[in-house]
């Protein structure tokens, strides 16, 4: 009983984890949103290097406190991962300097489904009706989201760079999925900000702006980033995929939601169903896009 009592403790644990994973990863993006307006003058390049440097440098600091926690086995799949994550961070970002904040979320949430799909290439798995009827759905969610406040429905640059950084995210993943057979996830994580920093410097060219408040917040949003990924690499320690996966969901729903006080942007009828749809079909593809 008290092993069960135990692990059931850990479980709860884990979801609470995930809960501030999204929160952290969710504020990240409204800070993100804010730090491109022209008021602060940062750009999607000059955020994606500094989040990087910032995690790069907090990652050295707790290699150093802790020996033995650096062991790079797999050096080709973390670099692979790494570029890959570089190229999410800045079209991301780029995504969220055009586009309202609830929105880049919603179609950049569409990784989990991508990542499935490739990984019926990567892994040689069969598609199932389950996996096809949640792209159906989540496709459905993008649309309604998409449509609101619209006469037609319109894709721009910010909308194609939110679903190139889903493509890459989508990557990341099923990289991640194959290196975590041979290395940690702090390891995995310093190869992230390490290999994806030349990725991002040529972005990050123009001149920097001043300013204790702008630059203040931007040194939060990449510490929020750090802390998102650390929480949700923790989190996968006790649950399942599928389970952490769908708890993971709560990002586009907490993102799309704190942009409206945070950042004024307008919630519709259509576009809060639209994230509604959206994440069920994300979680049920994860949860049954797979066979057992």
């Amino acid at each position: 009983m008290p092993l069960a009592s135990a692990h059931s403790r850990s479980r709860l644990a884990a979801r609470l984890m995930l809960v501030g994973s999204a929160f952290c990863f969710g504020l990240m993006a409204i800070l993100a949103r804010k730090l491109t307006q022209p008021a602060m003058g940062f750009t999607p390049g000059h955020l994606a290097v500094l989040r990087f440097t910032v995690g790069a440098a907090v990652s050295l600091g707790a290699f150093a406190a802790i020996p033995g926690l650096y062991r790079p086995t797999n050096h080709r799949l973390l670099v692979a991962r790494g570029l890959s994550g570089g190229a999410v961070v800045v079209l991301y970002f780029y995504a969220l300097a055009r586009i309202p904040a609830g929105e880049a979320g919603i179609l950049y949430n569409m990784f989990p489904v991508l990542a499935t799909v490739m990984s019926l290439f990567f892994f040689k798995e069969r598609p199932t009706i389950h996996l096809w009827l949640a792209i159906l759905a989540a496709s459905l969610g993008v649309g309604l989201v998409l449509g609101q406040g619209h006469a037609g429905f319109g894709f721009g640059p910010g909308q194609w760079a939110a679903l190139g950084a889903a493509l890459f995210a989508a990557t990341s993943a099923n990289a991640i999925r194959a290196v975590r057979h041979t290395d940690n996830a702090a390891t995995i994580f310093f190869f992230f900000c390490l290999a994806g920093l030349p990725v991002v410097l040529p972005f990050a060219l123009s001149a920097w702006p001043g300013g204790l408040l702008p630059w203040a917040l931007a040194i939060l949003m990449s510490l929020l980033a750090f802390g998102g990924q650390i929480l949700m690499a923790q989190a996968y320690g006790a649950l399942s995929i599928p389970e952490a996966a769908a708890w993971l969901q709560l990002l586009p729903i907490v993102q799309y939601l704190l942009a409206v006080p945070l950042l004024g942007e307008r919630a519709t009828a259509a576009g809060l169903a639209g994230v509604l749809v959206t994440v069920a079909g994300v979680v049920y593809a994860t949860a049954m896009g797979h066979r057992r």
